[in-house]
Parts: C-alpha cells; sequence; structure tokens
C-alpha cells in the first residue's frame, strides 16, 4: 500500500517538475480521462490528486464496480455495450454467473458516494480489518472470482493484469504515465515544448487580451525563427547541389 503511494506521488512530483510557466495541472490532467483509464470514480481521482486516501472498499465491491465500469466505457465499435453473455463465453463461463455476481454487489454504494467530510471522519485504512480496507488482495487462487476476473481482464486487455482489483493509487498511477511521458516527450523536443508548454494554441488564445505592441512582438518572434529556419534549409540544399556538381 505504501509502495503504491511513493508510486503515485512520484509520478505527480514528476508532472508538477514538466508543467510549463503559467499552467497548472489543471491544464493537463483531464480527471474524466483518468477516471475512464483507470476505473477510479471522479470524486476519487480529485482526492488523490490532492494527496488525500481514498475511501475504504471491498476487494470484491471494487471489481464489480470496475466490470460494470468497463462495460460502458470499453464498448464495441458500433457504440454498443458488450453483453455478458460474450464476456462469459470468452472464459467459458454462463451468462447467469457473471449476471448474478455483478447484480449481486451493485446495491453497495459506491466510493464515489460520501463526502469529503464524511470520508475524512472514516478510519483510515490501514487501521481498519483487511477485509474492509481498499487494499490490493488478489482472489482466492484458483477460486471463481480469480478465473472471472482473469477472464474479463483477458476480454478486454488481451491477458490478466490485475486491473480489476488494483488499488486506487496504482491504478490512477498507470493512467498518469501517459501524460507523464507525453510531458518528457514535450521537455525533450524543442519545437513540441514551444506548441505545449509556451503554446502557440495559448498564444492565439490569448491574442485578442494582448496589447497590439504585444502581440506584434510575438509575432515578430515567431517570424525571426521561421526565417532562420528557411535559411538554413536554403543553406543546406544549396551546399548539396554544389557538392552534387563538383562530382
Amino acid at each position: 500500500m505504501r509502495e503504491t503511494r511513493r508510486a503515485l506521488a512520484e509520478t505527480l512530483s514528476r508532472i508538477d517538475s514538466l508543467i510549463g510557466d503559467g499552467q497548472s495541472r489543471d491544464d493537463v490532467l483531464d480527471v474524466e480521462h483518468l477516471s475512464n483509464e483507470s476505473g477510479v470514480p471522479r470524486d476519487v481521482v480529485r482526492m488523490l490528486l490532492d494527496g488525500e486516501e481514498p475511501p475504504a472498499e471491498d476487494i470484491t465491491d471494487r471489481i464489480v464496480r470496475r466490470i460494470v465500469h468497463l462495460r460502458e466505457t470499453r464498448l464495441r465499435p458500433d457504440g454498443t455495450r458488450h453483453s455478458y453473455d460474450e464476456i462469459a463465453a470468452s472464459y467459458g463461463a454462463s451468462r447467469a454467473s457473471l449476471s448474478n455476481l455483478v447484480n449481486s454487489r451493485r446495491k453497495t454504494p459506491s466510493p464515489q458516494t460520501p463526502s469529503r467530510q464524511a470520508l475524512s471522519q472514516q478510519v483510515p485504512s490501514e487501521q481498519v480489518p483487511s477485509q474492509q480496507t481498499g487494499e490490493r488482495r488478489p482472489a482466492r487462487s484458483g477460486g471463481p472470482l480469480a478465473s472471472t476476473q482473469a477472464g474479463i481482464e483477458t476480454f478486454f486487455f488481451g491477458q490478466p493484469n490485475g486491473w480489476l482489483s488494483a488499488e486506487p493509487q496504482a491504478s490512477l498511477d498507470n493512467a498518469l504515465q501517459s501524460v507523464l511521458h507525453g510531458l518528457e516527450g514535450e521537455a525533450a523536443d524543442p519545437m513540441a515544448r514551444l506548441r505545449g508548454t509556451h503554446g502557440l494554441r495559448q498564444l492565439a488564445a490569448r491574442a485578442p487580451q494582448l496589447a497590439e505592441e504585444e502581440l506584434q512582438l510575438v509575432t515578430d518572434w515567431i517570424d525571426t525563427i521561421l526565417q532562420r529556419r528557411n535559411a538554413q534549409r536554403v543553406r543546406g540544399s544549396g551546399s548539396d547541389s554544389t557538392h552534387t556538381e563538383g562530382r
């Protein structure tokens, strides 16, 4: 549990260090997208981003909630949900066994339901008996829930990967990796950084707010960069043609 907290904190710290001047996490982190990718409810994503503890959640409730989430967010090419028949048949189970599992747990309140004030009054998850914590505990080896989890993960991801049972911190950390890699790519590529962090799009959006003199300075700066690049290309093509004629 502590390792997943530390990993998430390190990822967020790295993202913070790569965010450009004048930007904040809100500019680069889309809570809705992170929730869809991780299977962590939106309110819990916000809590984790703020450094708060997630609410306790039974492991079976989490798996079932994420099964429902996958059906709602990983749709067929025609935009419809995969049926329980289709999913269950992929790992040799019956529709009834899967739908009964889901329906037996769907009345359990979602961890997104409690208010932050109520959550702040809960006992910290480390002090709650293990069957009530949100700690990642694999289903019993060889048990029906373990085979269901493996089958559903294989159906949606191509192989069992622990997505359904992963702790919220680990799930969010995994979803943040694509954001982190994108920011690292921009940091390594000056032109990407110009388009992203310094933001030609942001400059264009803010243009109406700039005074005429300020807007002219920005325009001249971009023109200078483009002229230098064009001049370098001309010199490069000229030396290539001279070298060819010398042959």
